[in-house]
């Protein structure tokens, strides 16, 4: 389920406070200039390559395109039995900003992303249906946990697309990882 745990910096071992409550996720959110949404899925098999994701979410991505003047789409998919899991994990789990909007869209899966806005950080623990863009230059990271399993459709008005940078705080490492989130309730 779509959790959101708010956490306050200055005091980040204190229980936040949660809500799965998607219609409120939503509105929270906005409030901070994020958006997130749940859309629909649709069943593609589980071996579905990157191209067959592309065709079948043609539709919500020219959409997207449209919208915000995206220039690409990609596919990010990971799996548990994948030897560079660890690797993939630590690459996104350090506090860090982009030029252009973070979207992703989860057709499989879970994974959280982690959201700096100001005193709070706003853990958005996203699902399969989730869509959710971080606006440039937001501070934050993504934990897709020790076992990841998630496919998700990534936007980009940057042809290259994801170009990171670090902020060099700390705060990703102070705070809960995905492992104690996982299922959190309020």
């Amino acid at each position: 389920m779509t959790t959101l745990s708010i956490f306050d910096v200055h005091n980040p071992e204190a229980a936040p406070a949660v809500t799965e409550d998607a219609g409120e996720i939503g509105q929270l959110l906005q409030r901070k200039g994020v958006r997130f949404e749940r859309w629909p899925t649709q069943d593609l098999a589980a071996d579905a390559t990157p191209e067959q994701i592309l065709e079948a979410y043609s539709l919500e991505i020219a959409k997207l395109k449209a919208e915000r003047g995206f220039q690409a789409a990609d596919v990010i998919s990971l799996n548990p039995d994948n030897p560079q899991k660890e690797a993939f994990r630590k690459k996104f789990l350090d506090e860090h900003t982009h030029s252009e909007d973070e979207v992703r869209f989860f057709v499989r899966g879970q994974g959280i992303f982690y959201l700096h806005l100001g005193d709070q950080v706003f853990a958005v623990q996203c699902q399969k249906n989730d869509l959710i863009s971080v606006p440039e230059g937001t501070r934050h990271w993504f934990d897709m946990g020790p076992e990841p399993e998630f496919t998700c459709i990534r936007l980009f008005t940057n042809p290259e697309g994801w170009v990171a940078e670090f902020t060099g705080e700390d705060i990703a490492g102070r705070l809960p990882r995905f492992e104690a989130l996982e299922g959190a309730t309020v």
